[in-house]
């Protein structure tokens, strides 16, 4: 059971994690211990299998830090400095991938689909076709921005058609959303502790083909964040090149096993999925209008657009809603005024109904009487 004097987190990570997950970080662990090491691997295993990676392809390196960190580790291991690489932008966490590899000294190519719209197969398609230079595809699968969901497969289809590395930053959708690497060309996954599989913050994981990371052997340009020399050490020695952080791979372990036991990346799916139903349904009934058509609303989160009223404040809002027990996310459009709400972590759609409810309460004490939004283009 949550804790009632915790709020629900509907947010895309950190979110509301379980008891038995908090648990789990009640006991302090050896950084070198035999049985912490034991535990690494097994959780290296077990996100091989849950990506259906076969494991004499692909590898799977855990990186302390932020899901950012990984993206970096990732991005400054698999690309080069004398070849392009291809930013498939469409929110803020594309436009970090383009600022990465900046800081990285990459050649980078962007295309920016704007706040909301995603980046079609046939676009990509004639991008690679017009520029054959280009070596390496970067793509976020769930731009928690605006709470797209990407075209992932068949974009993946285009890319390697041209023989282009494929890399994709799956932050807030591995686990929660089918990614299977037997069904999905790629060359590297990135993702985080504290997305779909529940844990809480403190490393992000790699999977990513063994050719690929061994041909990156010292082309890191950090000590900390070298992919391929953080993977060598565990091969050889089974510890993490750095301290570890205990707790969080620990609670992520004791996350891994409620995984499975709740049904696995199909279970999952299908409960975010009704979750986010629940509350796009009632939001639109009480007249809030999302920011995307149906067809591209994720199963992570949802934008919603700010009402056209003089008496609705996001902050206000907020505060109102976190009083009643929920923690939203504010916007991060530049076009529009908006604010968002997950619906992933230990939440079902029981609890998707009482936010409608606090939703309902909160416009009443703030005197909103008008949820429609200022006219915004919608995408075809």
């Amino acid at each position: 059971m949550k804790d009632a004097s915790e709020p629900y987190l509907l947010t895309p990570g950190p979110l509301t994690t379980s008891a038995e997950t908090k648990s789990a970080m009640l006991k302090d662990w050896g950084s070198w211990d035999s049985d912490f090491n034991l535990l690494t691997a097994d959780i290296r295993q077990q996100l091989l299998a849950m990506a259906n990676a076969d494991p004499e392809t692909f590898v799977c390196v855990p990186m302390q830090g932020s899901g950012t960190f990984a993206v970096e580790a990732t991005l400054a291991s698999v690309t080069t400095q004398t070849e392009p690489t291809l930013v498939l932008s469409n929110g803020a966490y594309g436009k970090r991938a383009a600022d990465i590899l900046r800081y990285l000294g990459r050649d980078v190519q962007v295309m920016d689909k704007g706040d909301y719209l995603p980046p079609l197969p046939e676009e990509v398609d004639a991008w690679l076709t017009a520029h054959p230079e280009i070596a390496s595809v970067v793509l976020i699968h769930c731009e928690t921005s605006s709470g797209i969901l990407n075209p992932l497969e068949d974009i993946a289809r285009v890319v390697e058609r041209h023989g282009k590395r494929f890399i994709v930053d799956a932050m807030s959708s591995f686990g929660g959303v089918p990614l299977y690497l037997d069904q999905i060309p790629l060359d590297a996954l990135v993702s985080s502790a504290n997305k779909c599989i529940e844990g809480v913050p403190g490393f992000g994981f790699v999977i990513i083909r063994r050719r690929v990371l061994e041909a990156s052997a010292g082309q890191s340009h950090s000590l900390s964040l070298d992919l391929h020399a953080q993977w060598d050490y565990m091969e050889r020695t089974g510890q993490w090149r750095f301290t570890p952080p205990t707790h969080s791979v620990v609670a992520f372990h004791a996350a891994l096993e409620q995984h499975r036991a709740e049904g696995g990346v199909a279970a999952r799916f299908a409960r975010y999925r009704q979750n986010r139903d629940v509350l796009v349904n009632g939001m639109r009934h009480l007249g809030f209008q999302t920011l995307l058509e149906d067809n591209w609303l994720s199963p992570i989160i949802t934008t919603f657009l700010s009402p056209d009223d003089t008496n609705f404040d996001f902050k206000t809002f907020y505060a109102e809603l976190k009083a009643r027990g929920f923690v939203i996310y504010p916007g991060k459009l530049t076009e529009v005024e908006s604010f968002r709400i997950g619906h992933i972590g230990q939440v079902d759609s029981r609890v998707m109904q009482v936010l409608l409810e606090a939703v309902e309460h909160s416009l009443n004490i703030m005197q909103v009487s008008c949820t429609r939004p200022a006219t915004f283009p919608q995408p075809a």
